[in-house]
């Protein structure tokens, strides 16, 4: 009777969760398609009709311009001037992973330039198509109307029966594989088809890829596979055989090449641009909007490199090459300079865009709180629980998680035993203050992963660990584990060292870096440090730039006006030395980092470790990385792991460039 009372309650729950879940789906529907509206005239616009706007905005405006220089600027014929136009209407999301990085995604901006790459590269591979099967046969009087039929034919047989072979295939066959085969074999077919019927066999890899796309997982092992196999294999060799054929003595030693690269940049960049501004006139958009929209969709890459080999491949009757080595190398030109163009400019726009919508307001209802603590270490053990219980909402019950985490191997006995004892500890901790404690014990492949999954499955939305206490010359300063924490999660994380117990602390100093107003988890962090002040009876002293103090104050006056507070400027971020005499031993210092690629980021924090171990070493010190928006997991992938590769390398040679500019002026 007991486990039947139990299975009721259990599907009574299920029942409530799920009822509770398909009410708040159908809101979140409604707002989405609320949201998917925009006003013209009086009358709704759906999104989709925008990016399939600025799609054909972003192929036609380029493809036109295109044709006209090259006919009468570089004198090309017009199977040549064609195919050539219709390399600057493609594009590709070189700068998507910056968009997310912001979290700015689903920003109607974001969400047309990404509808409109793939209008604006299928037909462009269309145009491929037709040039390639002209020079591929005879030309007759039925010539075009066998090319039409075979085009919409064969993409007709790949677009419907591609996908139900697919379905058919994945629901009989789960071995990774043997889908991944599959995967391959459908593809080479598509384009061996496409070849058969004498046109180019990439427009049917790249409807197979296409339609295959939609019955594969985003995160998946057959996602993983194929993935690393294309960015390990396939990318590597489809650009070394391009690289092959270029002549960088072709480049710089003749003026006709330089001419057309030249031609090329300018063409590609103002035929994108006049299509983000069409766009935004027309759907009367912001001007942010519109420089947003134009850094994503002027980066050339895939398609463009498809477009000018199958064109260099095509031989003329004359003896001479559809498109010439000039084409060739000034291709490569045109992607080395529209793929940085477009870093900076959606940087530019992004960054802008998340501070704008960044609002130091209140209005929105108190967010229930949760903090995790991992609890492996016991030598901080006791100092993480206390910081817990003095950061807290004391009127939200059930906000405390300790978890240990079992790595599942041969010593996971041990581990387990001993994983039990520090929960034990922390909840006779937690118990002795009358505060409620939830303990979790879970195996997991490694600490960071277990964690991550930890903080979903129970909501957390704070996340507190200890310093990582360096144990060799090769071990880093925060430790693998902070490292990973920090790359795949965008909650907030303490990462704190206590040198005497936390209640005995007798001030707080905290270290805030420029823009920090513009994050998310700007006001999570000062309450948390309030409260802190608060439960220890202690003064809290900001570092700040004057700007960002402003915020600070106003912030603490509206909500926060018992706690007793003190402001001071800092004016230099780059140094923390300025702090050495402020900070005593019964001192916390708090600095309030930033991850990699946010809006507060600064280069100085790359001195953060060396700058702690030298000056603060023998002080209670404690690291706080705001709550950011976005989803980190969405931005990684085999060629970019952490998706900020591209603002990493910018941020160095700008530094090299001051500092030559300083020493030489």
């Amino acid at each position: 009777m007991n486990n039947l009372d139990k299975n009721n309650v259990q599907t009574k729950d299920v029942h409530c969760e799920d009822t509770r879940q398909s009410r708040d789906s159908k809101n979140e529907e409604s707002k989405k398609e609320e949201s998917s509206y925009v006003s013209l005239f009086g009358h709704k616009v759906g999104t989709a009709d925008l990016f399939k706007l600025l799609g054909l905005l972003a192929f036609i405006f380029p493809l036109g311009i295109g044709i006209w220089t090259n006919l009468h600027l570089l004198g090309y014929s017009l199977a040549t001037s064609v195919l050539l136009a219709s390399m600057y209407a493609s594009h590709t999301l070189i700068a998507y992973p910056i968009v997310i990085r912001y979290g700015i995604n689903r920003q109607r901006a974001v969400s047309i330039a990404v509808g409109g790459t793939a209008v604006t590269d299928t037909l462009t591979l269309l145009v491929l198509a037709v040039v390639g099967g002209m020079y591929k046969g005879e030309t007759s009087e039925m010539f075009w109307i066998w090319l039409v039929l075979k085009v919409v034919v064969l993409s007709v047989v790949i677009m419907y029966a591609f996908p139900r072979i697919g379905r058919w295939f994945f629901r009989r066959y789960s071995d990774n594989v043997v889908q991944y085969i599959f995967v391959m074999a459908m593809v080479f077919l598509g384009a061996g088809l496409m070849e058969f019927v004498g046109m180019e066999g990439i427009l049917g890899a790249f409807l197979a890829g296409l339609v295959l796309n939609r019955l594969i997982p985003h995160v998946s092992p057959l996602m993983s596979h194929l993935e690393f196999v294309g960015n390990a294999l396939f990318i590597p060799y489809f650009l070394i055989g391009v690289g092959m054929l270029i002549d960088v003595n072709v480049l710089f030693g003749h003026i006709d090449s330089v001419k057309v690269a030249v031609v090329m940049i300018i063409v590609a960049l103002l035929g994108k641009w006049i299509a983000s501004w069409l766009t935004q006139k027309i759907y009367k958009m912001r001007a942010l909007e519109r420089e947003l929209m134009f850094g994503l969709s002027n980066a050339q890459a895939a398609a463009t490199l498809a477009a000018v080999l199958v064109g260099y491949n095509i031989i003329l009757p004359n003896g001479e090459r559809l498109l010439n080595e000039d084409v060739l190398n000034g291709t490569i030109l045109l992607i080395l300079v529209t793929c940085v163009v477009s870093s900076f400019i959606t940087e530019h726009a992004a960054k802008r865009i998340a501070m704008d919508d960044a609002e130091v307001s209140d209005e929105k209802a108190q967010e229930k709180e949760k903090f995790l603590i991992p609890v492996a270490n016991p030598e901080t053990l006791e100092s993480l629980m206390s910081l817990a219980m003095v950061v807290r909402d004391e009127k939200q019950p059930d906000n405390l998680v300790a978890l240990n985490v079992i790595n599942d191997n041969n010593g996971s006995v041990k581990q387990e035993m001993r994983g039990k004892r520090s929960l034990e500890r922390a909840a006779q901790i937690a118990a002795s203050t009358s505060v409620r404690l939830k303990t979790v014990s879970r195996f997991d492949l490694n600490i960071t992963t277990g964690i991550l999954h930890t903080a979903k499955e129970y909501e957390a939305t704070n996340i507190i660990i200890g310093l990582h206490c360096k144990m060799s010359i090769v071990d880093s300063f925060f430790g693998n584990l902070t490292e990973n924490l920090l790359k795949n999660t965008y909650l907030q994380v303490m990462v704190a060292r206590f040198l005497i117990p936390v209640n005995t602390l007798r001030r707080i100093i905290v270290a805030v870096p420029p823009k920090a107003e513009f994050e998310h988890g700007f006001m999570k962090w000062i309450t948390h440090m309030c409260r802190m002040s608060s439960q220890l009876g202690c003064r809290v002293h900001f570092y700040a730039h004057p700007q960002t103090l402003g915020y600070i104050r106003g912030y603490i006056q509206k909500k926060h006006k018992d706690t007793r507070v003190a402001y001071s400027e800092l004016e230099d971020w780059d140094d923390l030395l300025l702090l050495t005499g402020q900070v005593n031993y019964d001192h916390l210092l708090v600095i309030i980092s930033a991850r990699r690629g946010s809006i507060s980021y600064d280069s100085a924090f790359e001195r953060l470790p060396m700058q702690i171990s030298k000056y603060f070493n023998n002080n209670s010190i404690m690291l706080l990385y705001p709550e950011q928006k976005g989803d980190p997991n969405e931005s990684l992938s085999f060629s970019d792991p952490r998706g900020w590769a591209e603002t990493q390398y910018y941020d160095k040679v700008g530094n090299w460039f001051y500092k030559w500019f300083k020493k030489n002026s």
